[in-house]
């Protein structure tokens, strides 16, 4: 993840500023997310669209412009009673609810967005998102250097896999590790031919509805209510749709698939940006979990990236015990961010600490 400037290095510069919020998503949105941190720049207009299009709500964007240009653009939505005024930064859980930050952005640019910003609500819910992130945490610290109250919660620890780090540093994945591959490959071929295939822009959104077939038959549909799957339509499967009809971000989405017999048998399905890949889904059919088809196609899809030019990926929360096998390690803290303006809200952050932590 690239780590976000600390805030004593935001140069004051003697720009000439517009701060406002419009209805609706800017289209503002893509010009300033193409200047962010390559981390952030799937972060377009229609990440935010395809998330109101699948969760709903109205939006407005809070706009930042230096010498005309187009530096921070903070798209809200309304949570909550609307006499609360509290709005929430709306998106999608994978991999994360942030906002685009032009790099080029001065500390004024976040001192004028928190001028707006404390007309127009009383609190701002930023997250889950990373600790270090290169635009909410430095909005976090102008936030609290201009007399807002901050509340955070820790929701998860994150994880990083540095392949390139650890092909560097000897053979990664181990012999004795692709040796067990193949010898379950072997037996997995006893059910059918195995048919490898890497996903990329022009497979999409099709290719959603085999991701989808695949999670129908595994574990989050027989132990769970199936809502947090991804690509069904009782799950995300609608978010992810539409954002493919932005040629950029399905241009960044990838996946591999594992057929056995012509049966779709185990999928993994990824967001790249640079040299960064966000591992978003993984899932297998059950029925041959004996041979570990998630686990050989997803050492394959890394070695695959790794080819490809992807030096990380990010894998999110949770399961820490495959990942730690793979060779990845905690990365930084996933957090929940709640701003309140000074005056009022600001005086009863302690009673709303522990509402929302205890919730």
């Amino acid at each position: 993840m690239t780590k976000p400037m600390p805030l004593d290095q935001f140069v004051r510069l003697p720009r000439l500023l517009r701060a406002e919020t419009v209805d609706g998503l800017a289209a503002a949105l893509d010009l300033v997310a193409d200047a962010a941190a390559p981390t952030h720049r799937f972060l377009r207009h229609q990440w935010f669209a395809g998330a109101l299009r699948a969760y709903g709500g109205e939006a407005r964007t809070l706009l930042v412009s230096a010498e005309d240009v187009p530096v921070l653009a903070l798209p809200m939505v309304a949570i909550g009673p609307a006499w609360l005024r509290v709005a929430a930064v709306p998106g999608c859980y994978w991999p994360f609810r942030s906002f685009p930050v032009a790099e080029s952005a001065g500390f004024e640019v976040l001192e004028a967005a928190l001028a707006v910003l404390a007309r127009q609500v009383n609190a701002l819910r930023i997250g889950p998102v990373y600790q270090d992130d290169p635009a909410a945490a430095p909005l976090v610290e102008a936030a609290r250097a201009r007399g807002w109250a901050v509340v955070e919660r820790t929701i998860a620890q994150g994880f990083l896999l540095d392949m390139a780090g650890l092909r560097a540093a000897g053979d990664w994945p181990r012999n004795s590790t692709l040796r067990k591959n193949r010898n379950h490959e072997r037996h997995l071929a006893a059910h059918g031919a195995l048919d490898w295939r890497f996903l990329s822009a022009a497979d999409w959104p099709a290719a959603f509805d085999t991701l989808a077939a695949i999670e129908r038959a595994s574990w989050i549909s027989a132990r769970t209510d199936g809502r947090d799957a991804k690509f069904t339509d009782s799950g995300h499967g609608a978010f992810w749709r539409a954002l493919a009809e932005d040629e950029a971000l399905a241009g960044m989405m990838r996946g591999a698939l594992l057929s056995v017999g012509g049966r779709p048998a185990a999928f993994s399905f990824d967001l790249d940006v640079g040299g960064l890949r966000y591992a978003i889904a993984n899932s297998y059919d059950p029925a041959y979990a004996k041979h570990s088809p998630g686990k050989l196609l997803y050492y394959r899809n890394l070695v695959d990236a790794l080819a490809g030019g992807t030096r990380k990926v990010d894998w999110g929360a949770g399961d820490s015990g495959y990942k730690g096998v793979i060779g990845a390690t905690p990365g930084p803290m996933i957090r929940d961010w709640l701003l309140l303006r000074p005056g009022l809200p600001a005086a009863l952050a302690p009673l709303v600490r522990l509402a929302w932590r205890g919730r």
